[in-house]
């Protein structure tokens, strides 16, 4: 048995906001938490540095073009049409995911998982500015593009 599945929304298309706490989706009424946080929130009691590693690091993505940025409750998020990016700060560093439409295994990606039907998220470590490589910068950058929705462009929009 076959199941139906309607089209998701096309690139470029308008983004719902939450009446509540503003946040953009790509569908109305997708199902979140919500809830309004600082970004200083994320760094109480972390080392300066981890603090430098995340400045670092958003000016990074957003070097690959416009971005908006949540502070959630566990994470700090990165979006285009779609989240395509997300960091925890933790004692000695950042916990990335990537959201890409394809498996991009080397580094600096640590782990890969399949969320079906056709997402992978790669988990990366940031404890240095030595991580800050043509690596990292190529991963970041086709994550932006995936956030736009660049994958459904080629295919014609579905």
């Amino acid at each position: 048995m076959s199941v139906k599945r309607r089209p998701g929304p096309r690139a470029g298309a308008g983004l719902w906001t939450c009446p509540r706490c503003g946040h953009r989706f790509v569908t109305r009424n997708l199902w979140h938490s919500c809830g309004t946080f600082r970004l200083t929130d994320h760094f109480t009691g972390r080392d300066p540095a981890v603090r430098r590693l995340f400045d670092r690091f958003r000016r990074l993505v957003r070097s690959c073009g416009p971005v908006t940025m949540y502070a959630q409750k566990t994470r700090i998020v990165f979006q285009t049409a779609i989240r395509f990016a997300g960091c925890a700060t933790r004692r000695d560093g950042l916990d990335v995911g990537f959201l890409l439409t394809h498996r991009r295994p080397g580094p600096p990606v640590r782990r890969i998982e399949f969320i079906p039907p056709r997402y992978y998220v790669h988990h990366v470590r940031l404890t240095s500015a030595d991580a800050f490589d043509a690596d990292l910068r190529a991963l970041v950058r086709d994550a932006y593009a995936g956030g736009c929705r660049a994958h459904l462009r080629s295919r014609g929009g579905r």
